[in-house]
């Protein structure tokens, strides 16, 4: 790991103030300040509690300040995917938009309203030696299935434009390309041309090695850029993925877990090449997430001659693409220019003379009127740019998602802590009163907890593992059906047309079979959860009114809510019926009966199919399981902390506890006043 001190004027160091931002994610404003009086309110609570009860309030805290809704950013080749990024966070020029096709970083950039420029930060992440070699040895997923199909051709090429990549990197790097597999580069500061010495794979070999561009893109896997933009409401972090389209098909696996960590994904499109049966690829990925978190961006209509008439034309379009391909016919779809939005951040508009401001122009004699018009030039074209029809979209869908779903999960563990710690008011009120408080052994108390979390986890463990189970006996026979359905139509087509015309076969009837029945399982799982928290919820709840004698009436206790299941984006990653190249029908001819073409290509699409087959259980399946594990455990912890800390309440004498209620009378009053503050939180 390196690092490097700042050496940056701080001005050079952060985006250009505009206040275009602030109207553009306005929309995330009422989510900020439900967090900012959610997040008063536990600190509240952290300090009428001991220190037990201040540890459970502070872990609550840090999940609020570290919330940063994220969105992926994938889209078609020369769309200009990344020039709209330096616009969405109101940096132009920050990234390179001319990234050569060899490069395969993710690069998130991480805006934080409250971070100032000597807080930027960089990290950039290398490939791993598994990784690389893997690459190199294998030839990536095209170089996988080439050799399963024994396409000698294709494996050849596929060696030689990995050699040639190979020696560049040496070249570039020298005896440190080994070494630098699998570390990582820290920086205190980032600009522009420290960004593309990490993204921007370029090809000046003769300048020196410390400038030249793009000398680690090669290796280079993620990027992490943290900086300031105080014109945010609250955290975003917007990804900027490398697409799908590579000889190699890494960027496809990389682009796939950049959609997993987001709720939200915007497809970049050109208005030129619109969306066609050529970006299948884009459209497998978005089919397998809710159109509801899926938005389109149609950019470059700078470029077009008549944007007002064309517009309505290219909408239709792709909603009759999505719609025959099993898209997300629904998902919102806005029209808009980066190359506009830059101009109206940098304040420059030498650049929109000839065709682009003839765009403009009709843009807005389609757009505005008298009624919706923006005083200024800046605000004008940034409104015609797209960006604050993209920001509202964004905050709409982070809000209504993980934002919602955040806000849920924390009150309710919130209101659970205050209303243990009211609880605890109540037996230390009834001590200092002199009333008979029974003495309840703290080690009892743990062990009931114990013996709660022992049964509650396993009962969840094990109607999950069925729910797994009858999964993944679905998903094995829907693959077997699949194979022998596909293996029948081959025979069927070989005895109709012979081996002189290619036989095709679709594998999206696997997908929609897969997502179903995963769907399924999803749904099951989620309502196990609910089952098993209720029961578990009304355990402990039993426990404190048998504990400490507390009147059911004045207390309360809530089951925390069961997360979200991931959407299944790996099956939209390309197996081998996807590609159509010259290696598939040379692979067709070879074959020299029909017995050997059934069982070859059984054996082909099995070897194929069968890995996501086994992610989809192992990846998003199991993996759901075990998150809702996890948020039952985290619920019981919680819980735990506050029964301990009403036991050793309880064991005070009466005179220790007067001393507690006159210490502390305050603090008492203010959680009474943070109960009602929560209860605003009840719908969430």
């Amino acid at each position: 790991m390196t690092a490097e001190k700042l050496r940056l004027d701080p001005a050079e160091r952060v985006p250009p103030k505009s206040g275009l931002l602030s109207a553009t994610y306005a929309g995330f404003s009422g989510r900020a300040g439900r967090i900012e009086t959610l997040d008063r309110a536990i600190a509240d609570i952290g300090e009428a509690g001991d220190r037990a009860i201040d540890i459970a309030a502070q872990r609550m805290r840090k999940r609020l300040r570290e919330f940063e809704p994220s969105v992926t950013m994938i889209g078609q080749v020369k769309a200009g995917k990344t020039s709209l990024v330096n616009a969405m966070i109101g940096w132009p020029g920050l990234l390179p938009a001319d990234v050569n096709p060899w490069t395969s970083v993710v690069t998130s950039l991480h805006m934080d309203p409250r971070q100032t420029a000597v807080g930027n930060s960089a990290r950039f992440r290398f490939f791993s030696e598994e990784e690389w070699g893997r690459l190199l040895e294998r030839g990536g997923r095209v170089g996988e299935l080439a050799r399963r199909a024994g396409a000698e051709q294709e494996i050849e090429k596929v060696r030689q434009q990995l050699e040639e990549m190979r020696e560049k990197s040496r070249r570039r790097l020298g005896r440190k390309f080994e070494m630098l597999l699998g570390q990582e580069h820290d920086y205190g500061y980032f600009d522009e041309e420290l960004v593309q010495r990490y993204v921007c794979l370029g090809d000046d070999l003769d300048a020196s090695p410390e400038d030249r561009q793009g000398r680690f893109a090669d290796i280079t896997k993620a990027a992490d850029l943290h900086f300031g933009q105080p014109e945010l409401p609250m955290k975003l972090c917007i990804r900027d993925t490398p697409g799908v389209n590579d000889t190699f098909m890494i960027r496809e696996q990389i682009t796939i877990h950049a959609i997993r960590e987001s709720r939200i994904c915007v497809v970049v499109l050109s208005a030129h090449q619109a969306l066609s049966s050529v970006d299948m690829a884009l459209i497998r990925l978005i089919s397998n997430i809710k159109s509801r978190e899926v938005v389109i961006f149609v950019n470059r209509i700078d470029e077009l001659a008549d944007p007002g008439r064309e517009v309505p034309e290219i909408r239709d379009s792709i909603r009759a693409t999505l719609q025959s391909h099993g898209g997300p016919a629904e998902a919102q779809i806005i029209f808009g220019s980066a190359f506009w939005a830059n101009h109206a951040l940098s304040g420059r508009y030498d650049g929109l003379k000839g065709a682009s401001g003839e765009a403009l122009l009709n843009w807005a004699q389609s757009e505005v009127s008298a009624e919706n018009a923006d005083p200024s030039v800046d605000s004008m074209i940034w409104s015609l740019s797209g960006l604050p029809a993209l920001g509202k979209a964004i905050a709409e869908r982070a809000d209504s998602g993980p934002g919602a779903e955040l806000e849920a999960k924390i009150a309710r563990a919130a209101r659970n802590l205050a209303n243990g710690l009211s609880a605890s008011r109540s037996v230390v009120s009834r001590g200092a009163e002199g009333a008979s408080v029974t003495p309840i052994d703290p080690d009892r108390i743990g062990a009931e907890i114990d013996r709660i979390e022992a049964e509650r986890l396993e009962e969840l463990r094990s109607r999950l593992d069925a729910a797994l189970d009858d999964f993944r006996g679905r998903a094995a026979g829907t693959h077997r059906t699949f194979l022998d359905r596909a293996a029948a139509s081959l025979i069927q087509h070989l005895e109709k047309h012979g081996e002189k015309k290619v036989w095709i076969y679709e594998p999206s009837g696997l997908r929609l079979l897969l997502r179903s029945g995963y769907r399924v399982y999803a749904r099951a799982a989620s309502k196990i959860g609910e089952d098993v928290f209720y029961r578990t919820t009304s355990e402990i709840c039993d426990l404190y009114l048998r504990a400490f004698s507390i009147p059911e009436k004045s207390f309360a206790l809530e089951a925390p809510p069961v997360p979200a299941a991931p959407a299944p984006v790996l099956l939209g990653q390309t197996i081998a019926l996807d590609l159509k190249g010259n290696w598939w029908t040379r692979w067709w001819r070879r074959r020299r009966s029909y017995a050997s073409f059934a069982r070859e290509f059984t054996d082909l699409i099995h070897a194929e199919t069968l890995p996501v087959v086994q992610a989809l259980e192992t990846d998003h399946a199991a993996a759901y399981a075990r998150g809702i594990e996890a948020a039952l455990a985290e619920f019981l912890s919680g819980q735990r902390a506050v029964l301990m800390d009403l036991a050793e309440r309880a064991d005070l004498d009466a005179g220790e506890l007067r001393a507690q209620i006159g210490g502390g009378q305050q603090r008492w009053d203010t959680l009474k006043s943070t109960l009602s503050v929560l209860a605003a939180f009840d719908n969430t």
